[in-house]
Formats: structure tokens, sequence, C-alpha cells
């Protein structure tokens, strides 16, 4: 199962930044298809340039996506690589646009929902592993489940508060869902090493 554990972290932690990928394209594209002529051709380019990189994340994703934990671990390194420069484009995007507060939170809005996504998914796939497991470790599996479950909870609570407030900067937007997508990715492989090894805590 470890290696079975293994993969799945790599693939729920990839499947989230593309969910986010996808959610900020989705936004920037509404908002390129709504500017006016003279900015429409720069929104254009924009666009164009973040679905470059997460083409590009997806390429390398599905090239390594039967491969063993030892390539993984390398290849996240190049996908982190990828992601930070889809973030890094996306904050060039908000600080050349000016204080344009309502498409930051679009933006945020449509990723905090990707994020709330991948961590309801993530969940069902551990419950789904966990269940074709020995029974004699359930226990184990439940208080992981549970901690995974309690977790998205506080997070998507703090994204809400922030969602309420609309008013907040970019850097203070990003700065939360990054804090929101660590806790996914700690608590991704929480629950991961509780089936790669029953019995012990993570």
């Amino acid at each position: 199962m470890s290696e079975q554990s293994s993969m799945h972290f790599y693939l729920n932690w990839a499947k989230e930044r593309i969910d986010e990928m996808d959610a900020a394209l989705a936004s920037f594209e509404v908002k390129a298809g709504e500017a006016k002529a003279e900015t429409k051709v720069k929104a254009d380019q924009i666009v164009a340039d973040l679905k470059k990189r997460r083409d590009e994340f997806q390429a390398l994703l599905k090239t390594q996506a039967e491969a063993g934990e030892g390539t993984w671990t390398r290849t996240k390194a190049d996908l982190e690589k990828q992601w930070n420069g889809f973030e890094a484009q996306m904050k060039t995007y908000f600080e050349s646009a000016g204080k344009q507060i309502e498409q930051q939170q679009a933006t945020f809005k449509q990723v905090a929902a990707a994020q709330a996504k991948a961590w309801g998914e993530a969940a069902d796939k551990f419950r789904e592993a966990a269940g074709k497991v020995a029974a004699a470790h359930t226990g184990d599996f439940n208080a992981a489940l549970e901690q995974m479950k309690a977790d998205a909870s506080e997070a998507e609570a703090r994204l809400q508060k922030l969602k309420q407030a609309g008013s907040e900067s970019w850097s203070v937007l990003s700065a939360a869902l990054a804090e929101s997508r660590k806790a996914f990715d700690q608590a991704n492989q929480a629950a991961w090493n509780t089936l790669k090894d029953p019995g012990s805590k993570s």
C-alpha cells in the first residue's frame, strides 16, 4: 500500500493545483472578455500565458502519472516551479492591472471554491482507499479522515471571512490561499501516511 499511498498524495497535490489554475483562468477569461479594446490585447496575452503554464503543468503531470515514488519526488519539484511561475504571473497581472478589487475578489472566490472542492475529493479518495484496507485499522483511518475534514472546515472558514471582507489586496488574498493550500498538503500527506503505515501517528 506504501507506493499507492504516495501516488495518491502526489496526484491529489497536483490535481489541487490544476483546479486552482482552471479557476483562476476562468475568472481571467471573463474579465478579458469584458475588457475594452485597448486593454483586451494585454488581458488576452496574460490569459494565453497562464493557459500555457497550466498546459505545461498538466503535460508534465500526465507523463509522470504512472511513475514510482522516487520519480514523483523529482517531478513534484519541477511541478512546484511551474506552479510558482503561474502564481507569479497572476500576481504580476494584479499588480499591473491596478486596484481591480472586483476582479481580485472574483478570482479569490473561484480559487477558494476550487480548494474546497479539492479537500472534498481528497477525503473521498482516502475514504475509498481506506475501505480497501484491513478492518483492523478502521479506527486509525476514521481518525485521519475526521482530522482531514476538520482541517478542511477550518481552512474554509478562514477563506469565508476574507470573501466577506471584500477589500483585501491580492497579496493578502494570495497569502490566505497559500496558507490553505499548505494545510491541504499537510492533511493530504498525514492521511495517506496513515494508509502507508497503519497504527502509527503521522
